[in-house]
């Protein structure tokens, strides 16, 4: 018995639905990046890359989607070609990905936990720039901000993303009329 979203065999399910998690301390010295946007604070967020939590969740997320290692394994912490590098070749590649499994991005919903800066008067400008990446419209990217209360994690930077990926259409190809034959109704 075959269920209508989750196919078997070789056809794909039309929805798909992905989970990202990252966590990054604070460091002094590093500027601050959250979903591709510099915000002003005195730390910015320790990794082997930009340390940006929230692109890092939502590259995690898009590849879990569709079954695919995620960024540590297609980037890995120990080469050196990453130190330092923009989160967004990340998400990019993650979403080359996607398209070549034959999906777009539905939406993707966030949320960050964080004891600062204070992400509220910077939400817009993030969810703006995370639409942008992902190519979607600005109202199909959710993000929330918490703080830590009785986490411990005050000196940290955590992210929760959630992506929903649809099937691509593939384009019809033209199909030939068989002349002489009546076309019979589908209805």
């Amino acid at each position: 018995m075959k269920n209508s979203i989750l196919q078997t065999g070789n056809s794909k399910p039309a929805i798909r639905i992905g989970y990202g998690f990252d966590s990054h301390e604070f460091r002094p010295g590093i500027p601050l990046r959250i979903g591709g946007v510099a915000l002003a604070h005195d730390k910015g967020l320790g990794g082997h890359s930009d340390g940006d939590v929230l692109l890092h969740a939502i590259a995690d997320a898009l590849l879990g989607a569709i079954a695919a290692p995620d960024i540590g394994a297609l980037f890995p912490p120990s080469d050196p070609k990453w130190k330092g590098a923009d989160s967004v070749i990340f998400l990019r590649e993650a979403l080359k990905r996607v398209r070549d499994a034959g999906y777009g991005v539905a939406n993707m919903d966030a949320s960050l936990i964080l004891a600062a800066p204070k992400i509220g008067p910077h939400a817009a400008a993030i969810r703006v720039r995370v639409a942008e990446l992902l190519g979607v419209h600005g109202d199909c990217v959710g993000l929330k901000a918490k703080t830590p209360e009785g986490l411990h994690t005050e000196n940290a930077a955590l992210a929760h993303v959630v992506v929903l990926l649809e099937k691509l259409e593939s384009p019809e190809k033209p199909r030939k009329r068989q002349t002489g034959k009546p076309r019979r109704s589908r209805l």
